[in-house]
């Protein structure tokens, strides 16, 4: 465990956190044993990329985002095939299940009877009334929630021909005709999502919503591009969502692995002091004065400590004139000087080592610290 005296997210900071970001009131709903909404922590979650029906693939890439920390995971469920192979994963991991459909009530059902935690579906594309009754049935017997989910880019016709396009507004109107579809069947398990790609439609959208409803939001900026621009356009868009109080579970949706999603997800709540998992390393830029190369240090050594869970601020600074002052509320540091460095903790020296055994050093203080 790491001691308490040296947690980067101190009590002082969690409890500023909570205060500066003043959470909407929303009833809570339950997926599996994990509780959204509520004022239960921001929980973090991610979809699988591969094919569902890929059992093996599938439950590898659950395991790599349990190991980063996900908290829920969504499978896409296109077809019957998905819905067996489901029922053999629901069997196999522990991490509770969404299941995500469109069109065909059948699968809803069906995937419910495999002891899925959660449906995410669209009640204006699942057929008939007739058959949305059929799934809010087969779900209220299961204490089993439905995310509705509306996207931006598949809004019904009527609502785009009304309001000339996907607008906050019809976002909104898409959003509350179909909560009003589950309430007239006595159905109230619901959270809600409504995903545009850019991040001040998405705001307001939510923003609208909230005035109308008390159920938890799921939020993220849908197809928001790769690793770096996604990470980036997710990051802005999800900190001003939360401070206003409208996230309550988020994905950050990357065109990269689902397990990068999670750790953005987690670096934006530590970065915004409410939630910490894993190293938060601190590094310079690097200036003239650096004299090694510490792309390469600083990239090795964020690698042999991905696997920590355990929160941890670490920093690794490019000179030894600057770099303990710089990052003195780091628990332990690096800072690199000419063939040498020196390891300090919240700001003191504490030794130094030679620069070919700089990585190795360095990683095996950093889990002293941790003992």
């Amino acid at each position: 465990m790491v001691k308490k005296n040296t947690r980067p997210c101190s009590n002082h900071l969690r409890k500023t956190a909570a205060e500066t970001f003043q959470r909407r009131k929303t009833r809570p709903v339950k997926i599996g044993g994990v509780t959204i909404g509520g004022g239960a922590p921001i929980v973090v979650q991610s979809m699988t990329k591969t094919d569902t029906r890929d059992v093996k693939a599938t439950l590898s890439q659950i395991k790599r985002l349990e190991e980063a920390g996900c908290e829920i995971v969504r499978l896409a469920v296109p077809d019957m095939d998905a819905v067996q192979a489901l029922g053999q994963i629901r069997k196999s991991v522990s991490l509770p299940l969404i299941a995500d459909i469109h069109f065909d009530y059948k699968l809803a059902i069906a995937s419910l009877e495999k002891g899925i935690s959660g449906l995410r579906i669209n009640p204006g594309n699942i057929g008939s009334i007739e058959k949305v009754r059929e799934v809010v049935r087969v779900a209220k017997e299961r204490n089993v929630p439905i995310r509705i989910g509306v996207n931006a880019g598949s809004l019904e016709k009527d609502v785009l021909r009304k309001h000339g396009g996907a607008t906050p507004e019809a976002m909104v109107e898409s959003a509350l005709r179909h909560v009003k579809i589950l309430e007239d069947m006595d159905f109230e398990l619901i959270k809600i999502s409504m995903k545009a790609s850019d991040v001040l439609r998405t705001l307001k959208a939510y923003e609208l919503l909230a005035e109308e409803v008390d159920y938890p939001f799921h939020a993220g900026i849908t197809e928001s591009g790769g690793l770096i621009p996604g990470s980036v356009k997710s990051s802005v868009g999800l900190s001003l969502l939360i401070n206003q109080g409208l996230v309550d579970t988020l994905r950050v949706s990357l065109t990269a692995p689902p397990e990068e999603e999670v750790r953005v997800g987690y670096m934006i709540l530590s970065s915004l002091g409410l939630r910490a998992r894993g190293i938060n390393i601190v590094s310079c830029p690097i200036c003239g004065r650096c004299e090694v190369n510490l792309f390469r240090i600083a990239s090795e050594i964020e690698k042999k400590l991905s696997s920590i869970k355990e929160p941890l601020t670490v920093a690794i600074m490019g000179c030894m004139v600057n770099g303990p002052g710089e990052a003195k509320e780091a628990d332990i540091g690096l800072a690199c000087g000419s063939r040498e460095g020196v390891i300090f903790k919240k700001g003191r020296l504490y030794r130094r080592i030679k620069e070919r055994e700089m990585v190795r050093e360095f990683v095996k203080e950093v889990k002293k610290e941790l003992d």
